[in-house]
């Protein structure tokens, strides 16, 4: 699974499993952009991995902000072949229900979580279909099957359903979208969710008895991307030990 040539944007890839996947394509040879809102993080992650890599600031829920960072990407590198719509907020999300989360946090949450990947692979569209075609991985997540995750859970199952739309809606044009689907993962923003003592319940669960890592994710994700997937398209893989059984 090369991708030598090619140019992937990967959002939300300042820390955690974004980070994990802009690392995985430029040691696969891809050009990639950082694209990322916390400055510091997004610029580090660029700043470590060199050559062939940049960091543009971007802000996921501003279809504004998303055209700026297609047309950076295209004019730092010429293309956009690949996209991974991962950001999203998590880490620091506010612990609430579906019938008392406040509406402008929702609406917030929603435009991150939800309408960033659509505004991302609007931005993105046009420069794929001129390079012929590329791909789009949207990071959902086990919660989408649970109905026990709120909000985050309803924007996951969203982007369920964004991804099988966008996968017929822009087959034409030689682009796929597929989804990866986690569950539960080691990083520091589902540690900040999650504290220790609840975790080991959850790992008692899983058909495989441990939590998830960031590289867990990482040979799925490029798979996906990679020609080696390519008639695959609309689909949602779950990648969580064995949590979700869909039969």
């Amino acid at each position: 699974m090369t991708f030598t040539g090619k140019t992937a944007i990967v959002t939300g890839a300042g820390g955690g499993i974004g980070e994990a996947y802009a690392r995985a394509l430029h040691a696969a040879g891809a050009n990639v952009v950082i694209a990322e809102l916390n400055a510091d993080a997004g610029a580090a992650v660029a700043a470590d991995l060199g050559a062939r890599a940049q960091f543009i600031h971007t802000d996921v829920a501003d279809p504004a902000s998303t055209d700026a960072m297609a047309e950076a990407t295209v004019e730092a590198f010429g293309g956009i072949d690949h996209l991974v719509n991962n950001a999203a907020i998590f880490g620091d999300m506010e612990l609430a229900g579906l019938t008392n989360v406040d509406y402008d946090y929702l609406h917030r949450f929603m435009q991150v979580n939800l309408m960033g990947a659509l505004h991302c692979t609007r931005s993105v569209m046009r420069p794929m279909r001129k390079g012929g075609g590329g791909s789009i991985v949207n990071q959902s997540s086990t919660a989408a099957w649970m109905g026990i995750s709120g909000f985050y859970g309803l924007a996951k199952a969203g982007i369920n359903s964004l991804t099988a739309s966008l996968a017929h809606e822009l087959a034409g044009h030689n682009i796929r979208v597929n989804a990866i689907a986690p569950g539960p993962t080691d990083t520091a923003a589902m540690n900040k969710q999650v504290p220790t003592e609840f975790q080991d319940p959850i790992v008692a669960s899983l058909a495989i008895k441990r939590l998830g890592t960031p590289d867990d994710h990482v040979g799925p994700v490029l798979f996906l991307l990679s020609d080696e997937a390519r008639w695959i398209t609309g689909h949602i893989l779950a990648v969580d030990g064995g949590q979700i059984t869909r039969i």
